[in-house]
């Protein structure tokens, strides 16, 4: 790389050129091992001499800070310890109050929310589709790529969505997103101003209360009982209402015919969106699934937010939103001012595996994998846990919630604190409550294999014993 010296103080041009670099060793700017660059071209860097730079790198490995290698240059010896930069000792701002990772810590029976199975990711069709797209031109083109999206992939997501959610969306009104929390942070970008009403349900997804606070609306809770979101809840005025009506975020209710009717309703008269999150609906196990609002929606008020983060990575940053018409734009707008547009090269892979027949492929057969360990821990649950929980019937999804029988305030997290002692990592209900706690117990089957599941809540029960 190119190396910044500042030549400006006191002594000659030897002198100040030596201060800087034996300065840049010492902060560890410069590490052990690190090559010099060669005097002929710092001395043009510079615009000094080269008998000057030449003085300088004999004078630093006079004193042990460089040594030279025959035929390959000046390198900086392994000799000197930097000492701490003095920027470290800066103070730095406070971060934004967030959760922790889902995954901070290794666990032996790991049933935290939000993880898929890494093992199920199609890796050698992924491997072969991201080589492919690196050959192509419009990977390598000096332009930039839509805001929108590559068409290709937009054409995907439409199909796939037309075919297994009977959502009716031209390429056109789909906008890639990085993930679903990118696609809610757009959509508040375009659609809330300051000091607007926007209701989140309770419980619900803290980072996307954040995502509204952080763009100054006053946020709102929606209660959930086992009907979903309820609409008598929503305040007057309200500008946006989030919900995730195919598999409630965290409790797993589904949301209701009469409630999403009624919601719709209520958004049409008060021209107010709605923001369907369909975060997981891939994996749906016993019942026919409900009609998305979107579906159901005759106005354009629901906005349609889908991600890629549990039918394959959280780690590839991919997502979509489908707004009413009159927002696609304004959306796109706000997607090339917030980072002009997504990885391309994921992008197109994610395309060629949809196309392909692939992507539809592996959801089948992960579907199949986490059907059984959602039947697993219902067995479990009803059968060893009947007196301590009970359970939230849900039938879709990477998670189940039961509720705790006569708890008194604090049993779910002494259970959860027990728990973690003896390598079992389950989430609270509390977790997920920004008014009134509520005693439940989480559990996530993506990151858990099938024959480590009896074996876990043996763990869990123990831990109850302990609590009291």
């Amino acid at each position: 790389m190119d190396l910044l010296l500042n030549l400006e103080g006191s002594g000659g041009l030897a002198d100040r050129i030596y201060r800087q670099l034996t300065s840049a060793i010492h902060d560890g700017r410069l590490r052990p091992g690190e090559a010099l660059p060669p005097s002929r071209d710092l001395a043009a860097q510079l615009q000094v001499s080269r008998s000057t730079v030449t003085l300088v790198y004999e004078r630093l490995g006079g004193e042990g800070y460089t040594e030279g290698r025959v035929g390959a240059g000046t390198f900086v010896a392994s000799g000197p310890t930097p000492r701490r930069s003095t920027h470290a000792h800066r103070t730095r701002p406070a971060p934004l109050d967030a959760p922790p990772p889902l995954a901070a810590r290794p666990t032996a029976y790991d049933f935290r929310l939000g993880v898929p199975d890494a093992a199920l990711f199609p890796l050698a069709a992924w491997r072969r589709h991201v080589s492919r797209e690196l050959d192509t031109v419009a990977t390598i083109s000096a332009r930039y790529p839509d805001p929108g999206g590559p068409i290709a992939l937009r054409e995907g997501i439409a199909h796939h969505l037309g075919v297994a959610r009977s959502v009716d969306a031209d390429p056109g009104d789909v906008v890639v997103t990085g993930g679903a929390q990118q696609a809610i942070d757009l959509l508040a970008r375009v659609l809330i101003r300051p000091g607007d009403t926007v209701a989140v349900e309770e419980p619900g997804y803290p980072p996307i209360r954040q995502v509204f606070e952080a763009h100054g609306a006053r946020v709102v809770s929606v209660p959930v009982d086992r009907e979903g979101a309820d609409p008598a809840g929503i305040p007057a005025h309200t500008r946006v209402v989030y919900v995730t009506p195919s598999h409630q975020f965290p409790t797993g209710v589904v949301m209701s015919r009469t409630r999403r009717l009624a919601l719709l309703d209520w958004a049409a008269r008060n021209d107010a969106i709605i923001i369907e999150d369909d975060y997981d609906s891939e994996y749906r196990f016993l019942d026919r699934p409900l009609e998305p609002l979107h579906v159901l929606d005759t106005v354009g008020s629901v906005a349609y937010v889908g991600t890629f983060s549990k039918a394959l990575l959280p780690g590839l940053r991919a997502g979509y939103v489908i707004p009413p018409r009159r927002f696609v734009q304004a959306l796109q707008n706000a997607r090339r001012l917030a980072d002009r547009h997504g990885d391309v090269v994921t992008q197109g892979a994610l395309a060629r595996l949809m196309a392909s027949g692939e992507y539809a492929a592996h959801i089948r057969r992960a579907r199949r994998i986490y059907r059984a360990r959602h039947a697993a821990i219902s067995d479990i649950l009803a059968r060893d846990f009947a007196d301590r929980l009970e359970l939230i019937p849900s039938s879709a999804g990477l998670h189940l919630c039961a509720m705790i029988r006569d708890a008194r305030p604090g049993t779910a997290r002494r259970v959860r604190d027990a728990a973690e002692v003896s390598g079992l990592a389950v989430e609270t209900l509390e977790g997920y409550c920004a008014d009134e706690p509520r005693e439940g117990i989480v559990l996530g089957f993506g990151a858990i294999q099938l024959d480590q599941i009896d074996d876990g809540l043996r763990l869990l029960a123990a831990a109850f014993r302990r609590t009291g």
